[in-house]
């Protein structure tokens, strides 16, 4: 595995990037010139939770079933946050649906 031009490991970048969720995707979006493959870590983390942050507390807002779903999505959220920590620091890329995709154009885009 490569370096990131933050002086970690690729490896070690790409999973940071999902400790805090968007923000720290956006850390490392942010500080990251070299890595694609952080970039893209970077970049679906901000998808992802992002948008599963904007949704639930859309959601909250919506008496009983709103905020029931709201919970089902945080749920969803922390799987997700785990699963994503895990294979960044295995090396691996996992496509979440359409944010891997829209995070993979966006650092092709970039000309990285």
């Amino acid at each position: 595995m490569d370096k990131s031009s933050t002086g970690l490991e690729a490896n070690v970048a790409g999973l940071l990037c999902y400790v805090l969720g968007w923000i720290s995707g956006l850390v490392f979006i942010l500080i990251e010139q070299e890595s694609k493959f952080v970039r893209y870590h970077a970049m679906q983390s901000i998808y992802v939770f992002g948008a599963i942050s904007v949704a639930a507390i859309v959601l909250g807002w919506i008496p009983v079933i709103g905020q029931v779903i709201s919970g089902l999505l945080g749920l969803l959220g922390f799987v997700l946050w785990i699963f994503l920590m895990i294979r960044a620091y295995q090396g691996k890329k996992p496509k979440v649906l359409w944010a891997g995709d829209l995070a993979e154009k966006w650092v092709l885009k970039k000309g990285d």
